[in-house]
């Protein structure tokens, strides 16, 4: 298997080199053109003055007219398009208003056509409210930004769906997310941390898909961004009207197994406010399942026994979700954001276990079931203030943010075990697991557009964020209604986490060139205090974060970057509560205390082209990071003692297992990932994502067991790893639209364990109905029921067989009406929320 890894690894290297070969040619003949014409303006709204963006520029050689070209615009409104010395036919097109033309105008040197006013077109109003929405994937070259509005798999779904549907980001079949494979992922809501990304990864399952206006992916972020997450940055934007007016929709949805809600979004737009409120309610049963197949060794290697354990998992959950907000606009350059969500959500999972358990030559000795009951409750409240200011150089402006946000989630589980041979009942175990949240972030960034032509720009910013978590876990034996504890297995986290950063950049264009580089500090506070056992540990740090960016654009439609940054991952409550899952009582998984910061220096080139019909993206990314969290298989040297009814004398033994977090010693990882996106005519669209990474982890681990026994475990391991994502929309007959998502992840391993590949398809239809005020749509999530998790783990001791699938197979069916929505494609400008996304240097 070893050689196996290094040959695919030696052809992946050998396609590495090829594709910069063909980069440094491309390169080549671009330096051999002659210096083109830059024809620019801008283009704004003629009614509110707002910057269009993605406005189309078309040039037509009037000599020749099958020659075309042109360009988009950006989030200001402005364009920049380089073409050849001549005649040309100009128009300005863009979605629901009047097209601007300018016919036979010879332009032989470098000319700005100003600002450009377009107009609403009222008799394209009507069409523009089905497909007036922006398309789907926007690609930039230091991040993408996918709108979810047209994504029809994800109707009645939850923020991980979206998630799991966007190129580059997958999400395991436990809901942990990934960026091109690294679990380091920082979640932002809004630009910002939010106690809405959750405690644990099941929160975002619960977050409905129909608050999220797009999901904005930053896989190699700059100093104005927090250096948490070695992998990158996911933002997730909330839905917030912009439409003059009053307009919303209202959205209904069902499904098998139980999954029905439903969700009603208003907003309110007048000249000096803006007032938008999202509501959703929704149940949700999600029914799972899982395998184990343990075979024990003795000492010599001979087999000792045998234990089959199967699970089957239903969760039942319930839950609210409320956005509302009060935008005030001072005058045209200032303006006040109030925003307040609440959530509250309740639950019940049950997880059933039977377990079988053999001799040596497979004769069944003991079979047991544990049944396990939790209770969840829920709730999450964050407030938000943001100030903004533009002052008269466009571009310079200052935004002060402020964000309260508390959180908390009590699980309380009754465990039942009973031995089946003897109808011999154990006792009744309970855990419950208290945890809460309290979150503070106060934010200010300045930019100042500085040098004649103002191609040059200068930022600074501060954020503080101060966080407290703070977790007590209860295990013991339920008698009598009451809960004996065990202190053994009992105690309370209190983490805190208080991070003051301050960051400034410098960027600059020229010409065709642009250049942004920063430095970010981050002075971190940590206390971890296990109070029933009086363990502190506190943890103080000041860290300095880089960052590089170089950008040059070809044309418009033909850009490459280089960038580089450091970052780091902090470990998490969930990864630090040295507390034990009982769900299983052979089968552990706990956090370690001991934990400390995982950094990563981060490389990343990027190319970006676009044709008429066709985007494609590529990058070639290395990250070398140290300290590196990995979840490993103990042996805790403890056994379970199994009475045998057919031999009391000779109970079973069964090793108990613990998986747990560790600090390995380095990670290198290099790799490639492209994006293509086909539309060959309207309503069609094909798109195409595939990753793949070379991954080398070095390091060893010591540890001591409950038998007082070192064991030191060797955790090098080679991996070359790939997942690759096609998704299909095309329109059928009778006006109904399909969609189709494939996802395969190839097979996988670490030091330990080999995980086989996962095949995943999602379909979905969707029909306009009520004169294309409403829509119908049918999804399909797992359709083949194939997204299960299979791995094989050896240890010293134990081998281990396991399936795991989190979620069975989803059907979904979702009526969405709307009303007043006709201008949806005017607000395509938006509004900078605070945390920079739009800055210029960066590809934007």
């Amino acid at each position: 298997m070893g050689r196996k890894t290094k040959k695919n690894a030696g052809a992946f290297k050998i396609s590495f080199l090829i594709a910069l070969s063909c980069l440094f040619i491309h390169l080549n003949v671009y330096s051999q053109r002659p210096d083109p014409i830059t024809i620019t303006g801008k283009v704004i709204d003629s009614e509110t003055g707002e910057s269009l963006e993605y406005a189309t520029l078309v040039l037509q050689s009037a000599e020749n007219p099958e020659r075309i070209t042109g360009g988009l615009t950006d989030a200001n409104g402005q364009f920049s398009v380089e073409t050849a010395p001549g005649q040309y036919n100009i128009r300005i097109e863009y979605i629901s208003y009047k097209t601007f033309e300018l016919k036979a105008q010879s332009i032989r040197q470098s000319t700005d056509l100003g600002t450009i006013e377009l107009q609403i077109d009222a008799e394209q109003l009507e069409e523009v409210e089905v497909i007036g929405e922006r398309t789907t994937i926007e690609l930039r070259l230091d991040k993408k930004i996918y709108n979810v509005g047209q994504d029809l798999t994800v109707r009645g779904g939850s923020v991980t769906d979206v998630l799991d549907n966007i190129p580059s980001v997958t999400v395991d079949v436990e809901g942990n997310i990934s960026l091109r494979g690294n679990e380091s992922v920082r979640i932002l809501i809004n630009g910002k941390p939010s106690a809405l990304s959750g405690i644990n990864p099941e929160t975002l399952q619960q977050l409905p898909a129909e608050t999220i206006e797009k999901v904005e992916v930053i896989t190699n972020p700059s100093a104005r961004y927090d250096a948490e997450g070695t992998g990158g940055i996911i933002n997730i934007i909330l839905k917030q009207g912009k439409s003059s007016g009053l307009n919303g929709s209202v959205n209904l949805f069902a499904g098998y197994p139980d999954n029905y809600g439903g969700a009603l979004s208003l907003n309110l737009r007048r000249e000096k406010f803006n007032f938008f409120f999202n509501t959703t309610y929704r149940y949700r049963n999600a029914p799972g399942n899982a395998l184990f197949e343990q075979e024990n060794y003795n000492p010599d290697g001979s087999t000792d026994s045998f234990q089959n354990e199967i699970r089957d998992y239903q969760r039942q959950n319930e839950g609210f979700n409320n956005n509302f907000g009060f935008e005030l606009f001072i005058n045209s350059s200032t303006s006040i954001t109030n925003s307040f969500v609440y959530r509250t959500s309740t639950g019940e999972d049950t997880i059933n276990i039977d377990f079988f358990n053999f001799d040596s030559i497979g004769d069944p000795t003991v079979q047991r079931n544990r049944f396990t009951t939790e209770g969840e409750d829920e709730n999450d409240i964050q407030y938000s203030f943001n100030f903004a200011k533009k002052f008269d150089d466009e571009g310079h402006e200052l935004v002060i943010d402020y964000q309260f946000s508390t959180g908390s989630e009590v699980e309380n589980a009754i465990i039942n075990e009973i031995v089946l041979n003897e109808n011999e009942r154990l006792p009744t175990e309970q855990t419950i697991n208290d945890e809460s949240q309290i979150n503070q972030l106060v934010q200010m960034e300045y930019v100042l557009p500085f040098s004649k032509d103002k191609q040059s720009q200068f930022e600074l910013g501060y954020r503080g964020t101060f966080n407290t978590f703070d977790t007590d876990f209860k295990f013991g034996l339920f008698e009598d209604g009451n809960l004996i504890s065990d202190p053994n297995f009992s105690n309370r986290l209190i983490y805190t986490e208080n991070v003051n950063a301050a960051y400034v950049q410098l960027g600059r264009k020229f010409n065709k060139f642009n250049a942004l580089g920063g430095l970010r500090m981050e002075a971190s506070d940590i206390g971890i205090e296990l109070v029933t056992t009086n363990e502190v540990n506190n943890k103080n740090y000041v860290d300095w974060f880089p960052s590089l960016f170089l950008g040059y654009d070809f044309s418009e439609m033909d850009k490459i970057s280089m960038s580089y940054s450091r970052r780091l991952r902090r470990p998490r409550s969930r990864f630090i509560n040295p507390f034990p899952s009982r769900s299983s009582n052979t089968n552990l998984f706990l956090g370690n205390p001991d934990l400390n910061p995982t950094y990563t220096n981060a490389f990343n080139l990027e190319y970006l082209k676009r044709w008429e019909k066709v985007t494609f993206t590529s990058s070639v990314y290395y990250n070398y990071s140290t300290g590196v969290f990995q979840f490993i298989t103990l042996e805790t040297g403890d056994f379970v003692e199994i009475e045998n009814p057919d031999d009391p004398d000779n109970p079973v033994f069964v090793p108990v297992q613990v998986r747990t977090p560790i600090n390995l010693a380095t990670d290198t990882r290099y790799g490639m990932e492209f994006t293509t996106v086909y539309v060959p005519k309207r309503n069609w669209r094909f798109t195409l994502n595939f990753n793949i990474f070379d991954q080398k982890l070095r390091g060893d681990y010591t540890y001591t067991n409950s038998q007082d026994e070192e064991i030191t475990q060797v955790f090098d391991a080679d991996n070359l790893a790939w997942f690759t994502r096609f998704s299909a929309k095309i329109p059928l007959p009778g006006k109904i639209d399909f969609q189709a998502n494939l996802f395969y992840r190839g097979p996988t391993e670490n030091a330990q364990s080999l995980s086989k590949g996962i095949l995943s398809t999602n379909l979905a239809f969707s029909k306009d109905v009520i004169k294309d005020k409403a829509t119908l749509s049918l999804n399909v999530s797992d359709l083949f029921n194939s997204r299960k998790r299979r791995s094989e783990t050896r240890t010293e001791n134990v081998f281990t067989y396991s399936e795991f699938q989190g979620r069975e197979r989803q059907i979904t069916l979702s009526f969405l009406y709307r009303f007043n929505q006709q201008k949806n494609q005017r607000n395509g400008s938006g509004r900078r929320n605070g945390n920079g996304e739009d800055f210029e240097f960066e590809g934007s």
